[in-house]
């Protein structure tokens, strides 16, 4: 269906005869209403009742969330994308993170670097460790999509800036676009690393391969499984560049499955993976800490069929 722009002020009362004509996505735009609550119960009411398989993505800043507000977008097909800006307040957002991940809604992060005067090479880094930390579906960044230039300053170099533009793609490619958030954190965990510094790393593998910003790769219109061969390569370089090597069959098999999963809830589409754990193992809390996990459980080769289940995806080992 081709794009649509809606006023305002028509959006409740023209929504759902767009929604029976086919419309399947709806972004609201306007953040002066998008800090209206009165507006947005009426538009979480109007889609509950009248568009209940629309996916709804609200712009929404971090304050503007309370347990009212996730009790009417209880149920909906709905993404918030939250501003990290220069500046943020980190314990409100430590709060609401917790609330947002406690109410099981989709939420991401929208980040930019160097267009504010008071932004600097470090305070990016940090919005970015701090993002990655609170496990967002996942990380936005605009500046790709709108081709707005940050220009260098006495505290944001041209250099940094570029630094800048490169960890920012490298997240996009590997986290967003890997759909990593189920797993990112667990592997990072042993290589004792920032997320930023990972992300610096993974640029400069991308540019070494030739799937970088600087030769217009684009990861949206890449395959899951291609992202995926990316992701364990440079992991398992990681792991060996840190010593361990040992922790790989671990991160490897969590990153395999999970994307087998992603694969079928957003394709439809089933795997069969082989892991060196058996997934009943693999797939539970103990594997937060990779470490600890290959201490205490035995290697356990298996053929895992992956596949969509009653309510969720599904698997079992063959």
């Amino acid at each position: 269906m081709e794009e649509i722009s809606l006023k305002t002020e028509e959006i409740i009362e023209k929504l759902p005869g767009l929604y029976k004509k086919g419309l399947t996505e709806f972004r609201l735009e306007d953040t002066k209403a998008s800090c209206d609550k009165k507006f947005l119960f009426r538009l979480f009411d109007t889609v509950r009742n009248d568009c209940p398989d629309l996916f709804l993505s609200l712009p929404i800043n971090i304050q503007d969330i309370d347990r009212d507000f996730l009790a009417k977008a209880e149920g909906l097909y709905l993404s918030l994308e939250i501003p990290l800006e220069t500046g943020f307040n980190k314990k409100t957002f430590s709060t609401k993170e917790k609330l947002l991940n406690d109410s099981g809604l989709v939420f991401g992060f929208i980040l930019d670097w160097g267009l504010k005067k008071e932004d600097t090479f470090q305070s990016f880094r940090s919005r970015l460790d701090y993002a990655v930390s609170a496990y967002p579906n996942h990380i936005l960044f605009p500046q790709f999509e709108s081709g707005e230039r940050a220009k260098s300053t006495g505290i944001y170099s041209s250099k940094d800036l570029d630094f800048s533009k490169g960890m920012a793609f490298a997240c996009r490619t590997f986290y967003t676009e890997g759909r990593a958030v189920p797993w990112f954190n667990s592997v990072l965990k042993p290589l004792k690393i920032s997320p930023s510094s990972f992300f610096a790393d993974f640029d400069e593998w991308q540019q070494c391969n030739n799937c970088s910003f600087i030769t217009d790769y684009c990861p949206e219109d890449a395959e899951q499984e291609e992202i995926e061969k990316m992701q364990l390569n440079f992991l398992q370089q990681k792991y060996e560049e840190k010593n361990k090597s040992q922790l790989f069959a671990a991160a490897s098999d969590l990153v395999k499955l999970n994307g087998a999963f992603s694969r079928v809830a957003k394709e439809g589409k089933e795997s069969i993976v082989e892991t060196s754990y058996n997934p009943d193992d693999i797939l539970t809390p103990y594997s937060s800490d990779l470490a600890k996990f290959f201490e205490a459980v035995a290697m356990e080769p298996c053929k895992v069929k992956v596949f969509a289940g009653l309510d969720s995806p599904d698997y079992k080992i063959l």
